[in-house]
């Protein structure tokens, strides 16, 4: 099978697209053609892969993405076997002439929509309506993978569900340590980045330190470059899944500090799982999906929920794990254990592979534009990027200090 893999929005190195999916795919002796924006983001595809890039789409600027992704598809589509895409924006990007067509959606687009730094404020909840419509529109046009069970009230049919889980070691390598907490994933306003801020502000005088790991917004890097100036985080950017999971590791906590916002209430969050999965114990805002996970297993607590917005609270919880070993070590272990009973990617993997298996060998029936978007789009546009070239430094380099 030879699929097409394509996103305008997500960093090539994203973990479910590239570090699940990709290569879950590569293992089961498939061809992968991927669409990314490798030259805006400086990474060097891997070898296995056969690459196309396409510019970034970013902010308010993605109307030249999505020209270069029209025309990128137009002319890779035909030859594969199945597309997979994961940008709600590729939907206007699609040609008429494609494969079986799968859209993996990774999140609640309309309710997302909300939290978006760069949508203006005025077109949050005008927008939500419409971004539904091309949903319902959607699934009877091609095949959808929701990666939350909770997506599936959104779609009038069902659609199967590949959790947005994560490699689990056998054991932690290293037991939870008392110096560090960390948060990984990207970092906004809606993601607790000014409590996590705070929080490191009070655990500092603690000899505490609080690691970020992860890209961030535009809106919060000042706070964060004035916080890391005095020493109450240290930011690393983004860092690859494989070697960022490597780095959390001996971690006192992870920390998951999600504000009380629509899209995050039906969504499990995978740095959760991942914290689990390196046996760290879990400080949590209260979001159903983590509470259930963290606080209410039947195998025991794996961690400790605060109050949205509290930055005090989480504070204190992680200075009594730091004090309370015992306590420590059993959320550690009890998190390993439910994620590697549970959460184990390669149980997922197989499913996934099967799907898109099964979905390679059907017809996808063309999906027209609305009007505008074709004007806009302009039909044919010849992509304005080369394939990537063989001399793009590569990003596996010693982790430094985001230079905020």
């Amino acid at each position: 099978m030879h699929a097409l893999v394509a996103t305008v929005v997500h960093h090539p190195e994203d973990a479910r697209i590239l570090h699940r999916q990709i290569r879950a795919l590569l293992d089961a002796g498939h061809r992968v053609t991927y669409m990314a924006p490798f030259a805006d983001r400086g990474v060097t595809p891997w070898q296995e892969l056969d690459p196309v890039d396409v510019p970034r789409a970013s902010g308010r600027r993605r109307l030249g993405s999505l020209r270069a992704a029209r025309a990128a598809l137009a002319h890779h589509a035909p030859q594969a076997d199945v597309l997979l895409f994961h940008d709600p924006e590729l939907l206007m990007a699609l040609p008429r002439r494609r494969p079986a067509t799968v859209w993996d959606v990774h999140e609640d687009a309309a309710a997302a929509l909300l939290t978006k730094p760069w949508m203006p404020r005025p077109l949050r909840r005008p927008l939500g309506p419409v971004v539904r419509g091309f949903e319902r529109r959607a699934e009877q046009q091609m095949h959808l993978l929701l990666a939350e069970e909770g997506y599936r009230d959104r779609f009038a049919q069902p659609h199967p569900v590949v959790p947005n889980t994560t490699y689990v070691p056998e054991q932690p390598e290293r037991s939870p340590g008392t110096d560090r907490v960390v948060y990984l994933g990207h970092l906004s306003e809606a993601r607790g980045a000014h409590e996590l801020v705070e929080m490191g502000r009070r655990l500092r005088p603690h000899g505490v330190r609080v690691e970020i790991i992860g890209a961030a917004d535009p809106g919060i890097r000042p706070m964060l470059r004035e916080a890391q100036h005095e020493g109450a985080v240290e930011c690393y950017g983004f860092v690859p899944n494989d070697q960022a999971l490597r780095m959390i590791g001996g971690s006192l906590a992870g920390i998951c500090l999600l504000q009380d916002t629509p899209n995050y209430r039906s969504s499990l969050p995978t740095k959760v799982v991942e914290y689990m999965a390196h046996g760290l114990p879990v400080i949590s805002t209260p979001n159903p999906a983590a509470v259930s996970l963290v606080s209410e297993r039947p195998e025991g607590a794996c961690g400790t929920v605060v109050p949205y917005g509290d930055a005090a609270a989480a504070a204190d919880a992680v200075l009594r794990l730091r004090d309370d070993t015992e306590t420590r070590e059993r959320f550690g272990s009890a998190g390993h254990a439910i994620a590697r009973a549970s959460y184990h990617w390669p149980i997922q993997a197989e499913a996934f592979v099967r799907h898109l298996q099964e979905w390679a060998g059907t017809a996808a029936p063309s999906m027209p534009l609305p009007e505008q978007a074709r004007i806009e789009l302009g039909g044919e546009v010849r992509a304005d990027r080369a394939p990537v070239a063989a001399d793009v430094e590569p990003t596996a380099e010693p982790v430094k200090r985001m230079p905020l």
